[in-house]
């Protein structure tokens, strides 16, 4: 099967990088998919689940938040805050990051503050239901 070079990488660490068979990232528009010799394009991404396939391996799932992809020449660069495998997610951890997101959305100091936490209520909600599909699937 063709592939194209694929990086993923958020702020603290790259995900993945090498080759990839296919790639589904979750943009306004919904699910994107990016298969080899896609057309060039940049577009952005939001807080979903992205799935990527590995060459020989099964279908790789990722938390991820949002930040951009762009893909050229056959090769597709996803940037993004934070990426996540699903066992690496803290379920317990996240819950308290969402609980204190709802917390701070209710004090509403400044619109800067409630859209951070806004931001924050969406990362820890897709982080737990990305953790919750990934132990449905075991």
């Amino acid at each position: 099967m063709s592939t194209f070079q694929v990086y993923i990488l958020a702020a603290d660490c790259a995900l993945y990088e090498g080759p990839c068979e296919s790639l589904v990232v979750p943009t306004l528009q919904g699910q994107y998919g990016i298969l080899p010799h896609h057309s060039n394009m940049i577009g952005a991404v939001i807080p979903g689940s992205m799935l990527y396939k590995i060459p020989d391996q099964p279908v790789q799932t990722a938390a991820v938040s949002a930040g951009l992809v762009k893909v050229e020449n056959n090769e597709v660069l996803v940037l993004v805050d934070s990426a996540e495998r699903p066992e690496e997610i803290d379920e317990n951890r996240a819950k308290r990051a969402a609980d204190e997101a709802r917390e701070a959305l209710l004090q509403r100091k400044s619109i800067q503050e409630y859209r951070f936490a806004q931001a924050n209520l969406a990362r820890a909600i897709n982080r737990l239901r990305v953790k919750s599909s990934y132990e449905n699937t075991l």
